[in-house]
């Protein structure tokens, strides 16, 4: 097994954690696929460095809930299912339904501008085709959203969820449609936020994510399709050559 990236140096940083960073934007990339398998050694080998900040990155990966560790066969890059993607924007809806409500209330008018200043930088990032950067700047507008509900509980909660939230911000924006899309969404949300309406700046929102749900469902749906038709060719091939 070979493996198509290569370490992100960092001296800033310890090796561990150059070596978490490299492995956890592979897979947010969709560099290493879900359910492929995670070999200790070969990613040694490729990356440059002993297996022990391998294991120590993959501890985190799991934690992250990246990588999924299967008995008897180590560790493998986590799927993504539609249980696993329903579950998760259950909670984020009902979360964001919160710190709308409270960001109406407590936004100040600096707030606002931080806001469409933030909406402005997703916007430019839009020609950059490094999705990762595009989701970070996606996660940066809602970030002020959540900061200015006042609430610590709540950014605890939103902050222990952020990386699964980011896995299927990534996969949404693969789809070079949806993310003008997302653009005029943050455009309607800053709208009602600054008129502080707080019911449609939360229909807003349950629509934006509402759009992203059955655009990963759809995304996930064609994968299988793909790989269906992958493996029922192979097995046609190799029929015909036995």
């Amino acid at each position: 097994m070979s493996y198509d990236f290569s370490v992100q140096m960092n001296e800033y940083l310890p090796l561990r954690d150059v070596v978490f960073n490299t492995l956890r934007q592979a897979i947010l990339k969709g560099e290493l696929k879900p359910g492929e398998r995670l070999m200790e050694l070969t990613l040694a080998d490729r990356l440059g460095v002993s297996r022990t900040p391998i294991r120590e990155a993959m501890r985190k990966l799991e934690l992250e809930g990246l990588v999924v560790m299967i008995p008897r066969r180590g560790a493998q890059v986590a799927g993504i299912s539609e249980k696993d993607l329903n579950d998760v924007l259950e909670v984020r809806i009902a979360l964001e339904k919160i710190a709308i409500e409270k960001a109406c209330t407590h936004m100040t008018e600096k707030d606002i501008d931080e806001l469409v200043a933030a909406s402005e930088n997703f916007a430019k990032k839009l020609q950059d085709k490094d999705v990762v950067n595009l989701a970070e700047a996606d996660e940066a507008f809602h970030e002020l959203i959540y900061k200015a509900s006042d609430n610590q509980r709540l950014l605890q909660v939103l902050s222990n969820m952020r990386e699964q939230f980011y896995r299927y911000r990534v996969e949404y924006l693969k789809e070079e449609e949806t993310r003008e899309q997302l653009l005029k969404e943050h455009q309607e949300l800053i709208k009602a936020i600054g008129r502080r309406d707080i019911a449609k700046a939360q229909e807003i929102a349950y629509r934006h994510l509402e759009n992203q749900r059955v655009g990963i469902i759809h995304s996930l749906k064609e994968a299988e399709e793909e790989a269906r038709n992958a493996a029922a060719k192979k097995g046609k091939a190799k029929t015909q050559t036995s």
